[in-house]
C-alpha cells in the first residue's frame, strides 16, 4: 500500500528505471499494469522476491544497481503480530538488515526505511520489531559507507492494506 503510492510519487518523476521488489504476485501484477498504463514513459521492472532472502535482495541489488531505495516491506498487523512475534522480528528486522547490507554493499545512494509511529515508545511487537529496524538503519549510516540511511514514520494511512479505516466502517455499517 505505501510501497504501491511510493512507486507512484517516484513514477512522476520520470526516473530512468523503477524496479518493483515485492513477494505478493497478484499485488505485483495489478501495480505493473497500472504503472504501465499511467506512467508509460517510465521503465518499469517487476520482480518477485522477500527481502529476507538475502542471496535475491543482493542479486537484484547488483543487477539494478538502484540509486534510492524505498524499504516498504513490513508486517503491520498489531494483533497478528502480537500472536507470531517471531515473524515481525524475521520480516520487520532482519528483512530491513538484509535490504539496508545490500544498499550499503552495492553502493545505493540513500537507503529510505517506511516505518511507524508505534516504533515511539512501542508497546507491541508490531512496534517493537519496528524500532529495531529504525535503530539497524540508524546504525549504518557512517562507518566508511556511501550510502545514507534514514527512516521515515507513517501513522495510519486511511484506506491502505490494513488500515483500520475499513473495520470502522464495517462496524458503522452493522
Amino acid at each position: 500500500s505505501i510501497g504501491s503510492e511510493l512507486c507512484r510519487q517516484v513514477a512522476k518523476l520520470s526516473p530512468a528505471r523503477l524496479v518493483m521488489f515485492e513477494i505478493a504476485e497478484s499485488a505485483l501484477f495489478d501495480l505493473e499494469h497500472e504503472m504501465r498504463e499511467k506512467f508509460p514513459q517510465v521503465s518499469v521492472v517487476p520482480v518477485i522476491g522477500d527481502v529476507r532472502d538475502r542471496r535475491r535482495v543482493r542479486e537484484i541489488v547488483s543487477l539494478h544497481q538502484p540509486t534510492i531505495i524505498y524499504h516498504a516491506a513490513a508486517y503491520k498487523h498489531v494483533p497478528v503480530m502480537e500472536v507470531h512475534p517471531v515473524e515481525a522480528v524475521k520480516n520487520n528486522v532482519l528483512g530491513t538488515l538484509v535490504v539496508a547490507e545490500a544498499a550499503a554493499e552495492f553502493g545505493a545512494e540513500r537507503f529510505v526505511l517506511v516505518s511507524t509511529d508505534k516504533a515511539v515508545r512501542p508497546t507491541n511487537v508490531m512496534g517493537a520489531s519496528k524500532r529495531v529496524a529504525e535503530l539497524i538503519v540508524q546504525s549504518m549510516n557512517g562507518s566508511g559507507k556511501e550510502t545514507t540511511f534514514v527512516a521515515v514514520r507513517f501513522g495510519n494511512v486511511l484506506d491502505s492494506v490494513g488500515s483500520v479505516i475499513p473495520i470502522f466502517r464495517r462496524q458503522l455499517e452493522t
